[in-house]
């Protein structure tokens, strides 16, 4: 024989109702009828106390009252024949007749006890279950409606009874044999005492009648029916990846819904621990899906961690002082204090030196708490032995539970790396010796992007999420959108990763949206939904989202994302950018954001800086932290010059290719901004400065491949006069390498602690002298790589190539390889 128990979401609705009758007939079809205990209609029980504490306060509750009528009604006249309604109609009148009179009680007297409130709430499980038992009556006329204050007998303790097991358990026995062959609806949650006064069994105190029935009559399982899919390995509200778990141990159950996990409550199972019986968790709303069992004797798990469970409203006390060192008792005559006011504690965790102790309460009772303190140590304070206890609110617990926790090395790691990198700060921390569970406090606004991270870093098997936020819709833009776009099937399948674009920006509108924005018509999204774009507002939106492994691109060149970029690491959140204009101005500013990130545990990476999509950054890296030794860096980091220098052959006029570049795209619309070496010089600045050199532009030599004619021309149409007429000049040049047998190239060299970039001319000995097109090289000369340098060479520009190197990048963030 089974007990099933529906919640209020099972029985808070015509579709629900039916939902469950379904469940009911499968369920018959055992050897002995089930026992089915239910709840009050979801919402019910907060409507019944809202009204208890008005009319405490005088106040107008007739509203609410005849909206709990009114729901019962419908659902009535929805599910019962004409025929059937009367007597169930007049039934449930009778029963909301005497809550109006006890509700019109509590309004004259002003007066609210514990003992008034349990009669008013017991009306919303009397209510559904006698409603539900008659709507079950068609299909099952065995149905009988059963008040269990008739048989679960409690103390007088009003709000939070307990169960008088031995009489409970003979009387329960005493009327499911009186009732043989009935299929029994339960009212969950209420009770009686020894003088018949209705008392309630607390917080999940329908899942506890379940439970109590379940162990009286040793029952085959105990169903807890919910509208979620079992025991989620965290809140699906809070993370849309968690997902169902088959099995726990009871003591795994226990501490989930200790620290929140509301599908289930701890004092549901300790009938059922002590009995040895299962406890299934299904969903009425997917009848078919198999449930998560509790049980002794789980199979073992490959799982690190069963689930990860929160609340997400709390408070700590701080306890401090020298009167507490050595203090025997001390802890006890603390925790006593609370306990006989009725405040629940927590957590707990105490210094080793014994100079202060923390603990965690409601928010409620936390001035409460303060107040009982404050008097029962009054000497201690008064001779300063003991600092004012201080309260800290607006705090959450993030606990994470399994009993792998124990035989697995790196498990708290791994929590505080998670909690760390995404910049979230940890309160107090407690761990039992049983390493069953390890529990953080946490500011409540975390709690988020806490649980999302540590599920991140905790379930491998699933993809973890980056967070991106994007400045810049140009060529660069739009290109990393399509490579995501195509690339995001193979990186979920062979990296578990996946990027989810949150926010883009360019310089006319701007949409941010906490439901990601499809890559497929994000132009069309940003151009209806996006609003004006302002740079300060999409910066404070993108924090305020406070998403875990966050990470802002910058695909632009202009120099206002640039100040962004220190308060954007100091809130734990990654930059990737190919906007060499930050790494390239002071270097203070340089180190600053270096040093920024580092302290904050989050990356910085601008591998487009200066080789569009080489590998030049990260090669240079890697040698560095690797111990070699960097002898001599030489480089062509410029596209442009490149192109034209290996087009400069046989007949062609200097000012032609120049004009030639351009007209394929290759250089800005004033060719200047490229030929006067500014922008490589930034790119050897940056090099230089990753080498380990704290360069300023100044430090720096530019040789000026122009004459001085060219650069001052007023207009780009007088500059390519100017270069007409210096045609000399270059032809000399070609000639004089061609002689020789040699190249022109424009060279940026880092040796000996100078950098420089020079025009020279290289023979076919040199690593630069076979070049095509618009490519960059590099070569770096090293300890190790002495005799023959380690060439790095391609592509230098281009919107695909630069692109495809912030997309790797991106999803190098983390410490994610590709």
């Amino acid at each position: 024989m089974n007990i099933l128990k529906f919640g209020g979401t099972s029985v808070g609705s015509v579709e629900s109702i039916s939902a469950l009758l379904n469940i009911l007939a499968k369920e018959n079809q055992q050897q002995e009828k089930p026992v089915v205990v239910l709840s009050a209609m979801s919402g019910v029980t907060n409507l019944l106390t809202s009204m208890a504490e008005k009319a405490a306060l005088g106040e107008d509750y007739s509203a609410e009252l005849k909206a709990i009528e009114q729901r019962h009604f419908d659902v009535i006249r929805a599910l019962l024949p004409a025929s059937a309604q009367n007597p169930v109609l007049t039934k449930l009148k009778l029963y909301f007749n005497d809550l109006e009179e006890l509700l019109q009680a509590v309004f004259n007297l002003q007066e609210l006890s514990l003992q008034a409130k349990d009669l008013v709430l017991s009306y919303g499980e009397r209510c559904s279950t006698f409603m539900v038992s008659h709507i079950a009556k068609q299909q099952f006329p065995e149905a009988v409606f059963a008040d269990a204050t008739q048989f679960i007998k409690t103390d007088g303790q009003f709000g939070q009874a307990k169960v008088d097991t031995q009489l409970t358990d003979f009387l329960v026995k005493d009327f499911y044999e009186n009732n043989a062959g009935k299929m029994l609806f339960v009212t969950g949650f209420i009770a009686s005492n020894d003088a018949n006064r209705v008392t309630t069994l607390g917080r999940g105190g329908s899942d506890y009648t379940a439970a109590i029935l379940g162990s009286a009559l040793n029952a085959s399982e105990i169903q807890i029916w919910t509208d979620v899919n079992g025991m989620m390995t965290a809140d699906p509200r809070i993370v849309k990846k968690a997902f169902s778990l088959e099995e726990l141990s009871y003591i795994e159950a226990m501490e989930l819904s200790y620290f929140g996990a509301k599908v289930i409550y701890p004092p549901t199972m300790t009938p059922a621990f002590l009995k040895k019986i299962p406890i299934v968790i299904k969903n009425t709303f997917d009848a078919d899906f198999k449930g998560t069992y509790i049980l002794h004797g789980a199979k073992p798990s490959p799982l690190p961690i069963k689930g990860i469970s929160s609340i997400d409203d709390i408070s700590i006390i701080n306890l401090a002082g020298s009167g507490m060192v050595g203090k025997a008792g001390f802890s006890g005559r603390l925790f006593s204090l609370l306990s006989r006011e009725q405040i629940n504690v927590v957590l707990i965790t105490q210094s080793s030196s014994e100079h202060s102790i923390t603990f965690a309460v409601k928010p409620d009772d936390a001035v409460k708490a303060v107040n009982l303190i404050s008097k029962e140590f009054d000497l201690e304070l008064k001779a300063e032995k003991l600092q004012q206890p201080e309260v800290e609110n607006g705090l959450a617990v993030l606990a994470i539970v399994g009993e792998n926790m124990k035989r697995t090395p790196g498990i708290s790691g791994k929590l505080f790396h998670a909690l760390g990198r995404n910049g979230v700060n940890v309160h107090a921390i407690a761990q039992g010796s049983s390493e069953y569970n390890i529990s953080v406090i946490l500011a409540k606004a975390d709690l988020s992007k806490a649980v999302n991270a540590v599920h991140d870093a905790f379930y491998t098997e699933l993809n973890k999420t980056l967070h991106i936020f994007c400045l810049g819709t140009g060529n660069i833009g739009k290109t990393l959108f399509k490579q995501l776009q195509v690339q995001m099937p193979f990186l979920a399948k062979n990296n578990d990763l996946q990027v989810k674009v949150m926010g883009i920006s360019n310089t006319r509108k701007m949409l941010l949206s906490p439901n990601g924005i499809a890559l497929e018509n994000w132009e069309e999204m940003l151009t209806v939904q996006g609003e004006t774009a302002n740079l300060t507002d999409f910066v404070a939106q993108m924090k305020a989202m406070n998403l875990p492994n966050c990470v802002f691109v910058d695909n632009t060149a202009s120099p206002q994302p640039v100040p962004f970029y220190q308060g954007i690491f100091e809130a734990s959140i990654s930059v990737v950018t190919c906007n060499k204009i930050g790494n390239s101005a002071s270097f203070e500013q340089y180190e600053t954001f270096k040093n920024t990130a580092r302290k904050f545990g989050v990356d910085f990476y601008y591998e487009t800086n200066v080789g569009a999509g080489l590998p030049i950054i990260r090669t240079l890296k890697d040698l560095m932290m690797s111990g070699d030794k960097i002898a001599r860096i030489e480089a062509i980091l410029s596209g442009t010059i490149s192109y034209i220098f290996n087009h400069f052959k046989g007949d062609a006029a200097f000012h032609e290719i120049v004009k030639e570049a351009q007209e394929l795209g290759y250089t800005e619309p004033d060719p200047r901004d490229d030929l006067n070496g500014k922008d490589f010089m930034r790119k050897m600045l940056i090099l230089a400065r990753d080498a380990g050199y704290a360069f300023e532009e100044a430090d720096v030599s530019i040789q000026n491949m122009l004459p001085d004619a060219c650069l001052q021309a007023p207009t780009v149409e007088e500059f390519y006069k100017q270069l007409a007429l210096n045609t000399d000049y270059f032809t000399k040049l070609k000639q004089e390498a061609e002689a020789s047998k040699k190249v022109l190239r424009y060279i940026g060299k880092l040796e000996d602690g100078k950098a420089s970039i020079t025009l020279q001319m290289v023979d076919e000995n040199h690593p630069f002298y076979m070049l095509s097109g618009s490519d960059n090289i590099i070569s770096f000369t090293t300890d190790r790589y002495k005799v023959r340098p380690l060439v790095v060479k391609g592509p230098g520009a281009g919107a695909e190539v630069t692109a495809a190197g912030v997309f790797a990048d991106i999803i190098n963030v983390g410490g994610e390889r590709a």
